[in-house]
This record gives C-alpha cells, structure tokens and sequence, in this order.
C-alpha cells in the first residue's frame, strides 16, 4: 500500500464520527459503535482457531443419557453424536459412529484386563477391528457375554458398509434392528473396561 498523506488522514479522522479522540494530542481510537461492527462483522476471522465448544442435543433413542452421561469426555461426545445423528436420520453416520464406540470400549476392555498384547500386531499397533472381533469372540479371560459374542460382527459390518461400501446407505431399520443388542453390548463394555462401576 502507499504511504498516507497524513495531513489529509488527520483531518479525515477529526471529521468522521468513527473515531474519537484519545488522552494525548493527535491520539484516535475507533468509537465503540464502530468497533462493535468490525467485531460483528469480522467474528469468524477473528474466532478462527479458539476453542469451538457445540452442544449436542438429543433424546437418547439409541444408548440412554444414564448409560454414559458419568463416563470420560470423548465418550460422551461420541454417546451424544450417535443419538443425535440417528434422531436427524443420518443413519450412515450413525452406524459408523456406533462402531467407533464400540472399538473404543472394546480395546478398553482389553487394556483394562491386561490383555492388550493380544490385538497388538509385532509394533505394538492394534490390529484391525475384525482380528480384535475374532479374538474377543473366543477369549474367555475377557468376560463378554455369550450374547454380545454373538453380535460382535454385526455392529463391525453394519459399520463398515456405511463406511466403505459404494452403494450402499444405512436405513433406520438396519439401525433399529441392533439397537437393543448394541445398547446391551456397550453397557457390558463400560463395565468390563471399568469406565462404569
């Protein structure tokens, strides 16, 4: 940008009812009406990487607030999205969101009985939900139940056709058809992991 002519910059600043003068000589300062609109009117500028704080609400139609509301932070938010997407119908999302969760409790679950080592592969990664599944099926140091065994590849492949299958779309019925079982499933895992006492 050029250099100001100042004296025309003073004057034009004496003039305009968008400054005020400050406590010394030739001192401004915007007037607060003037501020308050550039604040309005650069806000998503100015706010852009702050904290984003977003509530999400919503009836608990799929895993029950009681179930998770006392549980750690990235859970609840998780319990939450799940709810909330399926009460707006985004069943997609839903069923991946649901599988997150339930990958999440699982490892927990294994961490917290000591028995991590067996879904880590030789870098000490986990392994892929189906080989974590497949153990959790057979392993009776981990406790689960003869019915969550049972539906442990539902909640991964109804998942992982919302994630990864082309032509394929979750409908409320593929939801609402495991919900009982997942809602049971989940509960059984905040337990096992010791999340919920």
């Amino acid at each position: 940008m050029h250099k100001p002519n100042k004296t025309r910059l003073r004057k034009n600043i004496i003039s305009s009812r968008e400054f005020v003068r400050g406590k010394k000589t030739d001192y401004f300062r915007l007037h607060i009406k003037t501020f308050s609109s550039l604040l309005d009117l650069y806000s998503s500028i100015l706010n852009e990487g702050k904290k984003e704080e977003i509530k999400i609400t919503s009836d608990g139609l799929v895993l029950h607030k009681e179930l998770y509301e006392k549980s750690r932070t990235y859970l609840i938010n998780l319990a939450n999205q799940i709810n909330a997407s399926y009460e707006h119908n985004i069943f997609d999302g839903c069923a991946v969101l649901m599988r997150r969760l339930f990958e999440i409790l699982l490892i927990h679950s294994y961490e917290n009985k000591q028995l991590s080592s067996l879904i880590k592969d030789s870098s000490g990664n986990y392994k892929m939900l189906v080989d974590i599944v497949n153990n959790a099926k057979t392993n009776t140091q981990l406790g689960l139940s003869r019915n969550t065994r049972e539906s442990l590849d539902e909640f991964r492949e109804l998942g992982n056709f919302s994630a990864h299958k082309i032509y394929f779309n979750a409908k409320k019925n593929d939801i609402d058809r495991i919900i009982l079982n997942y809602r049971a499933c989940i509960e059984e895992l905040l337990y096992i992991s010791e999340i919920r006492k």
